[in-house]
């Protein structure tokens, strides 16, 4: 198994043999509950594509302290695959962002969609990003990531609508689709948007709203999928179409 990951902030150009410590939150992670020791490599990251890698040369209370070995830099990708995921219960939501985290998402945009029973307003809302933050946080680290994807506040159709005609491909995943995912031709750079309803389904006037704003709907299963696995499916279809060319 590749050194776990712990976010933290870099030095802006650290060098091979620069000692470099972790505290907080992650610090006490990595010692109390990882309960890391001295000889021991791990890899502390930014979260923006940056990390170093080394061995534990101290732990001191719930601190530890790293040599740099290693610089590490992950570019940006061709393609940023973002991803509108519904709001859904019983944490259906935060598994899906979970998994998309995972299979490289770059953003995951909550959705106040129309059937969603999830209805985040004022302190709820707050309350429910930073709860998806934390999840992409963990999923990038468990993932070995060294980029953590970005999540937006909370928007309404009105507003997806808009995401829609600044990316380059939108998808709106529909199990009344006329067209499969596999069908589709994708870009090979710029921004590439996956559209995920709630469990409910997405309405006619969402659908209207959105394909007039450019989005594609299209299928990616001869079932109708959970709101909680479309995503990925849908993603990861997506990805393999653009790696084939």
């Amino acid at each position: 198994m590749t050194d776990p990951v712990f976010l933290t902030d870099l030095p802006p150009r650290p060098q091979i043999g620069d000692l470099i410590g972790l505290d907080g939150d992650e610090g006490r992670h990595a010692v109390v509950v990882r309960r890391l020791h001295p000889g021991e490599s791990v890899v502390l990251s930014d979260g923006a594509g940056r990390g170093v890698a080394g061995p534990i040369v101290a732990v001191t209370g719930k601190t530890l302290t790293i040599r740099v070995e290693r610089a590490l830099s992950v570019p940006e990708p061709p393609i940023r695959w973002v991803v509108a995921q519904a709001l859904a219960k019983g944490g259906h939501d935060e598994s899906a962002i979970d998994q998309l985290t995972q299979a490289g998402v770059a953003e995951v945009i909550p959705w106040q969609a129309d059937r969603c029973i999830v209805r985040w307003a004022g302190e709820r809302a707050v309350k429910g990003t930073e709860k998806w933050r934390r999840t992409v946080r963990e999923a990038a680290k468990q993932s070995r990531r060294l980029r953590v994807p970005e999540v937006s506040d909370v928007i309404g159709t009105a507003a997806l609508a808009e995401r829609v005609r600044a990316a380059d491909a939108a998808l709106l995943l529909h199990e009344e689709a006329a067209v499969s995912l596999a069908a589709c031709s994708l870009p090979t750079v710029g921004t590439v948007l996956l559209i995920v309803g709630p469990e409910g389904g997405i309405t006619p006037a969402e659908t209207t709203t959105l394909t007039e704003a450019g989005a594609t709907p299209v299928l990616v299963s001869d079932g109708v999928l959970r709101s909680s696995t479309a995503g990925i499916v849908g993603l990861a279809q997506a990805q393999g179409l653009v790696a084939r060319g």
